[in-house]
């Protein structure tokens, strides 16, 4: 390719990465805009707070259910074709959340816009291969993908700052239809900015595959819904989890007689891919899993002996901590590539999230103890963020790159999903974490609830060094120095 080539194709990844950091917009405004107001949502909705849990409940199970899914589709009608598409169904979620008359129909809607946990990971495999032919491509991957998180994460922090702050200004219809208008005008943009890129695969949708999985997924999940609902000794519960966990049998062996399946177990087997995976499966431990555990202990009042007794306001400011640390580690990915190699940054990244997760254990008795070990995981939380989906879109042969990316979402949810249940047997011993009101989990829960995380930084940080250094490299990975252009 020659040097003006070069030099176009990289112009072209600047306004395709520009239109997708709106996307990644619109991302943090779901994800940060609903937060400080669930309360009202709830008066709105005349619930209770621990209703609430079924929308978390229901739109993990959708999001689990989705991403391999759109993610094969990417590969075989084209990746803008299928952001569109989550877009559109997210969008449809999203309003039907500003007219809900119901739990019920809220819940529909809140569950729709789990569509949109594919965003990120598709960005990533256009960028990828937009950049092939370059000689750059994973630097520029890195660099992109650092970029698109470090947007997603401000923009968690500007959607929470604006509800919190309309509020009390707007009726909760009003309110509710800010993000519902912001992931339409990006459907827009994507439409009108995006140019096509054409399909990297051929075949037909693996029918059969997306029913296994769908229904094993369906299976887990329920059980672990059912745990949180009716303890660890319900054998219904664990009869579900079973029942889908050997559904993965017929899945594998359907999966070896295709040529292109829907869940390519093959691929996730390889040296190359499954430390990644298991990487992002046990990272959702901490971004997904341990969020309700560490709100509510800061609310926890200290006449109890343990808690920080802060009110909503200043559990905020920690949220802000957690989330500027985390776009930090995205904007810093390159540098720290360059420092220590791209597979030691993942290294370090993971090792962080351990580290400060370990450093609850003994420091939790003070605010800016939190903070510094808010800090400490979320600058590890914002490398791995931005780094495993470039890296496993390394790892994949060029037609698998969506199904790669993709399931490092997919694995990530799954596993917060797992730690969320398993972080509700170990804080049910003396109360409900989700309603406060109800009864204050112990010490020794939340000590539990670190302690998983801590290791499960630590253990992924083992995994990231058996994957072979070529995977995380890429090519032009010497000249990971990242630019800054006005």
């Amino acid at each position: 390719m020659s040097v003006p080539m070069k030099k176009q194709t990289v112009q072209g990844l600047v306004a395709v990465v520009g239109f997708l950091a709106a996307v990644e917009f619109a991302s943090g405004m779901l994800q940060g805009f609903y937060t400080p107001i669930f309360t009202q949502i709830a008066d709105h909705l005349s619930i209770s707070d621990g209703d609430l849990n079924w929308f978390e409940a229901a739109q993990l199970i959708v999001s689990a259910l989705c991403v391999p899914l759109l993610a094969r589709m990417a590969d075989l009608i084209g990746h803008k074709q299928v952001l569109l598409l989550s877009t559109v169904v997210t969008a449809i979620g999203s309003w039907i959340i500003v007219f809900a008359p119901s739990f019920t129909t809220f819940l529909v809607g809140w569950a729709l816009q789990g569509a949109y946990v594919v965003w990120l990971p598709i960005e990533v495999a256009m960028v990828y291969r937009m950049t092939a032919g370059t000689g750059r491509q994973g630097l520029l991957t890195r660099r992109s993908a650092a970029i698109l998180v470090g947007v997603l994460e401000t923009s968690v922090i500007v959607a929470a700052l604006t509800s919190g702050a309309l509020v009390e200004q707007l009726s909760m219809p009003a309110l509710l239809s800010i993000p519902a208008v912001v992931v339409t005008l990006c459907g827009l943009l994507i439409w009108f900015g995006i140019a096509d890129l054409p399909p990297t695969s051929t075949g037909r949708l693996d029918v059969r595959g997306f029913a296994l999985v769908t229904s094993s997924l369906a299976l887990v999940m329920a059980g672990l819904i059912a745990v949180r609902l009716e303890g660890p000794a319900s054998p219904i519960a664990w009869l579900l989890i079973v029942a889908g966990l050997l559904l993965l049998v017929p899945l594998t062996r359907h999966s070896a007689r295709l040529a292109e399946p829907l869940v390519d177990v093959r691929l996730l087997a390889s040296p190359q891919q499954w430390p990644l995976q298991l990487t992002a499966f046990l990272f959702g431990f901490s971004v997904l899993g341990a969020q309700i555990p560490l709100s509510t202990f800061a609310q926890t009042p200290k006449d109890l002996g343990y808690g920080l007794g802060v009110d909503s306001q200043q559990v905020s400011y920690l949220i802000a901590v957690y989330v500027l640390s985390m776009a930090a580690g995205a904007f810093s990915l390159p540098l720290w590539s360059r420092w220590l190699g791209a597979r030691n940054a993942l290294v370090f990244g993971a090792g962080l999230v351990g580290v400060g997760y370990a450093l609850w254990l003994p420091l939790h008795d003070t605010v800016a103890q939190a903070m510094v070990n808010m800090a400490l995981a979320g600058v590890g939380s914002g490398l791995l963020v931005a780094a495993l989906p470039a890296a496993a879109a390394a790892a994949a042969p060029p037609e698998r790159t969506g199904f790669a990316t993709g399931m490092t979402n997919a694995t990530k949810t799954v596993g917060g999903a797992i730690a969320s249940s398993i972080f509700a047997i170990a804080l049910a011993a003396t109360g409900s974490i989700e309603d406060a009101q109800a009864g204050h989990a112990s010490l020794e829960g939340y000590m539990t609830v670190w302690a998983i995380c801590s290791v499960a930084g630590f253990v992924a940080a083992g995994l990231l060094l058996l994957a072979p250094k070529d995977v995380f490299e890429g090519a032009g990975a010497e000249d990971a120095m990242p630019v800054v252009t006005g």
